[in-house]
C-alpha cells in the first residue's frame, strides 16, 4: 500500500521525508507509525508529535492505504 510521509524541521530528510512535499512510500498491510520511524531510520527519541492525516495520533497506529503521516521534532515550548 502507498502511504505519504512529512517530516518537518531538523526531522527533515530530502530523500526520505521533507517538509516541502510529502514522500510517497510503498508499504506492507499492517505498518504501523513506529514501523515507518524504524524503515525511515527517524531519531525516534527526536519525534515529539505524530499526525496521520492531521490527526495527532500514536506510534502504535496502524496505517491504512493512502494515509498521510507527519512527524514533528521536539521544540522548544512544546
Amino acid at each position: 500500500m502507498k502511504i505519504a510521509v512529512k517530516c518537518f524541521s531538523t526531522l527533515a530528510k530530502t530523500d526520505v521525508c521533507d517538509y516541502k512535499g510529502a514522500k510517497e512510500h510503498d508499504v506492507p498491510a499492517g505498518t504501523t507509525v513506529n514501523d515507518i520511524i524504524g524503515k525511515l531510520a527517524l531519531p525516534a527519541n527526536e519525534i515529539n508529535i505524530v499526525f496521520v492525516n492531521n490527526k495527532e495520533v500514536g506510534v502504535d497506529t496502524v496505517l491504512r492505504e493512502g494515509d498521510q503521516v507527519a512527524f514533528s521534532p521536539v521544540t522548544g515550548g512544546m
